[in-house]
């Protein structure tokens, strides 16, 4: 088959000459470098977001809930899950989109976990070119979610147009949020496991830490806080749903819509 008749199945949304072509990145096809030269041309209309922070955060469960937001919206998703290779055996679990099984019976739904093979940052090699295929087959959202980082693996921030940091009580003092690397690149925190003790600990530290210097952009980055609420998202009552995943999911996705408002808004200002 022909690469102009792959590229027309991607752009018609054909699921599995998706699938294939980010195979073919992964594993570094001969034809790999070709194919990436004519998805390239028909990129750029996809909203990119990712959602990094350090492992055990709830990453995947506002992944969740972000899609199934934009999914009721009608819009198509596709979601990169970035999980860490063993550097024993060079295996991953590829467990990520366990925590989506709903996602994965929706047929606007793409979800490609990939292992990092060992690249560094918080990205697997082939990430970039798997969220231009996306792009490229129609998906109006896409989202990254990174391997759990620790504090200098910002490779995200060179690929998402939204970076949302997801942060839980009780990781450190606020020296060690002022060494973490991953702080200056979020454009939205969220505070996840609210219920724990030392919330509003965390929430002051990451407030101070962010009030230490001005965006060039002018940007406020907010700070949402948000609990799971495993299986029972009533369990507590209105409020506690109200600040459930899918709640702060919600709230999420408003503050990247404003982000975004406020980009554009600056580009107008500039131009």
């Amino acid at each position: 088959m022909g690469e102009d008749s792959v590229i027309d199945r991607i752009t018609a949304g054909d699921l599995n000459a998706v699938a294939r072509a980010i195979s073919k990145v992964e594993d570094g096809a001969a034809d790999a470098a070709e194919l990436m030269k004519k998805v390239f041309p028909r990129t750029g209309r996809a909203l990119i977001i990712g959602i990094t922070g350090a492992p055990g955060a709830g990453k995947s469960s506002l992944v969740d809930k972000l899609a199934a937001i934009y999914r009721k919206r009608g819009e198509r998703v596709g979601i990169i899950a970035v999980d860490p290779s063993s550097p024993f055996s060079g295996g991953a679990i590829l467990g990520d989109r366990i925590r989506m099984q709903a996602l994965s019976l929706d047929k606007g739904v793409f979800i490609r976990s990939m292992a990092t093979r060992g690249n560094l940052g918080g990205l697997a090699r082939a990430t970039v070119d798997a969220v231009a295929i996306l792009d490229a087959a129609g998906y109006a959202k896409i989202i990254i979610e990174t391997v759990g980082v620790g504090q200098d693996e910002v490779e995200i921030v060179k690929t998402a147009d939204v970076c949302v940091v997801v942060l839980v009580p009780g990781m450190g003092d606020d020296v060690q949020a002022m060494k973490a690397g991953i702080m200056e690149i979020g454009d939205i925190f969220a505070i996840n496991k609210a219920d724990r003790e030392g919330v509003l600990r965390t929430e002051k530290e990451v407030e101070a830490l962010l009030s230490l210097s001005m965006r060039e952009d002018g940007w406020q980055p907010p700070i949402v806080k948000t609990i799971a609420i495993e299986n029972n998202p009533c369990g507590g009552g209105c409020e506690q749903e109200a600040r459930s995943v899918f709640g702060g999911g919600r709230i999420v996705g408003r503050l990247i819509a404003d982000h975004l408002d406020h980009q554009e808004s600056l580009k107008r200002t500039c131009a």
